[in-house]
């Protein structure tokens, strides 16, 4: 089951041969996309107004600019408004296709009838934090990047929700969760978009195969007695949604509720979609 989501200050323009087209707001850039294993019907090099392409060079790459553009610049989904700009390792700051989980955890807040506190793990630049804190939740947003964290408050700020009540974490978010199970704090929803390999804080290896069942059941402890939602986004190659639907099914199993999950994408001017990895929701029944 493919979620798409639908913008108007961002498109997928074209794809093809490890690569996509896309318009961000008024600037249009081209990035490598593992998942593009089609051919190009389009000269993506030569389409008018490129601002920017991403070249991959060995084991990584640089931004190649052919026309004058911002240095960063503003795009807006619905109410919400987040700052874009070309970074390393082809990022801009944003993963457009997660607007379809915004609205999803969006409509969950509005529709619970009660305050909602939200931790939102591995959170970048605070896509769902925005979402979540414009719905009216509580949020507290962990990251371990400090750069993140600032361009989170600074989207934050650009969506008019200065006054939100939201925490900014810098840590660890593993150790954080411990933290907060031994000051018995709790929350009603979780939300974590893991990196597929990294390293902890005392240099130990990451990998999603192996650390994310047991991450989800070390942050079940930090859930209400009525909890309202828990998603898992990921992005790693090969990891199926019915994998992520029953480490939640698994570890929620007697809250109240059900799991489901699902691949996400992104609708394309082609008219085909791009699939851009894949979630996974529980939420409570009833």
């Amino acid at each position: 089951m493919m979620k798409t989501a639908c913008w108007e200050d961002y498109s997928v323009i074209a794809t093809g041969d490890g690569y996509k087209l896309e318009r961000w707001g008024g600037v249009v850039l081209l990035r490598p996309d593992p998942q593009v294993i089609w051919p190009s019907f389009v000269d993506m090099d030569r389409y008018p107004g490129l601002a920017a392409k991403y070249v991959k060079k060995g084991g990584g790459g640089a931004w190649e600019k052919y026309a004058k553009m911002p240095e960063e610049w503003v795009i807006g989904y619905k109410d919400l408004k987040f700052k874009v700009r070309p970074m390393g390792f082809k990022h801009t700051g944003l993963f457009p296709e997660q607007a379809v989980n915004w609205d999803k955890m969006g409509e969950l807040i509005r529709g619970a009838g009660r305050e909602i506190n939200v931790l939102n793990l591995f959170a970048y630049t605070g896509g769902a934090t925005v979402a979540c804190a414009a719905a009216g939740a509580n949020v507290c947003h962990v990251d371990a990047a400090k750069n993140m964290v600032e361009r989170a408050g600074e989207n934050l700020r650009l969506s008019g929700l200065e006054n939100a009540r939201v925490r900014f974490i810098v840590d660890d978010c593993k150790k954080f969760v411990q933290r907060e199970i031994r000051r018995g704090r709790k929350y009603d929803a979780v939300i974590m978009d893991p990196p597929s390999y990294g390293r902890g804080p005392n240099g130990e290896m990451w990998k999603l195969e192996s650390e994310l069942f047991p991450l989800v059941k070390l942050c079940t402890e930090v859930l209400s007695e009525d909890p309202l939602f828990f998603l898992i986004n990921s992005y790693t190659t090969g990891l199926q949604p019915q994998v992520i639907e029953n480490i939640l099914a698994l570890n929620l199993k007697g809250r109240g509720g059900r799991a489901e999950a699902y691949e996400v994408g992104l609708n394309t001017e082609e008219g085909i979609v791009l699939p851009c990895g894949c979630s996974g929701l529980w939420r409570k029944q009833g």
